[in-house]
């Protein structure tokens, strides 16, 4: 692959309906780079992730995801050229069991790779591991959130997308997924991490992008970000 991004989007321009979401934002994710999108809540981060997963087409503007063009292609389209999303909510099979939710999604990686085995998912999540029988409706929500990782781990994906990573979740299993995104981190998968708790991200992310009002605020690596505490203060309200 050629270009040194995974995802590279350009002067996108997002509404829903009358109202204008992203304005002309440029954005892009490395390879084996760990990226934190931040901002307050409606500032358009997850409309971002779902511009470039193509849950939502951009009025205008480009989407590129290793070096193909790929604005406004269906999902599944994009899934196949590597990006893995874990949604805000998601998204498991709740009728099937836990082994049935991973098992269904595996499948090598557009290289070939097969790294993430069903035996190396389970090893990371040993939770999951003990309720293999169990349907997806019957774990809480922490573990709701580690089997949508493992099953999106299971695609062996180049890319992979936290949206509200540990929203909700008790402050052991919120420890328990910043644990598992290290591991992810240190396995070379690149990965764009949305979380409101910027202490933690910035202890994982090289770079970091905060949006206001669908702009790029700030884009820059994690040292450069935590020396403006003005700037956290300012746009994360801490």
């Amino acid at each position: 692959m050629s270009t040194p991004h995974w995802i590279e989007a350009r002067q996108l321009n997002t509404y829903y309906g009358a109202s204008h979401i992203l304005r002309d934002l440029n954005f892009h994710l490395g390879k084996s780079e760990t990226l934190g999108l931040m901002g307050r809540n409606g500032m358009g981060k997850s409309t971002l992730l779902k511009s470039l997963m193509g849950l939502v087409k951009p009025r205008s503007g480009e989407v590129n995801i290793a070096g193909h063009p790929m604005t406004g292609r269906a999902p599944y389209e994009i899934a196949q050229r590597g990006i893995a999303y874990v949604p805000e909510g998601r998204g498991i099979f709740g009728n099937l069991s836990v082994r049935e939710n991973l098992v269904m999604a595996a499948r090598a990686g557009t290289q070939g790779q097969r790294d993430w085995t069903y035996e190396r998912v389970l090893a990371t999540f040993p939770r999951l591991a003990e309720r293999l029988d169990h349907g997806g409706q019957q774990l809480s929500g922490g573990e709701q959130q580690m089997l949508t990782i493992g099953r999106a781990l299971m695609t062996n994906p180049d890319v992979l997308i936290l949206d509200e990573a540990t929203e909700g979740l008790a402050p052991l299993i919120a420890r328990e997924i910043w644990r598992i995104c290290e591991v992810i981190r240190d396995s070379g998968i690149s990965s764009i991490i949305v979380d409101k708790n910027w202490k933690h991200v910035t202890q994982i992310t090289d770079r970091n992008v905060i949006l206001v009002k669908g702009e790029v605020v700030f884009d820059g690596p994690t040292p450069e970000l935590l020396a403006q505490p003005e700037l956290l203060e300012k746009h994360l309200g801490v």
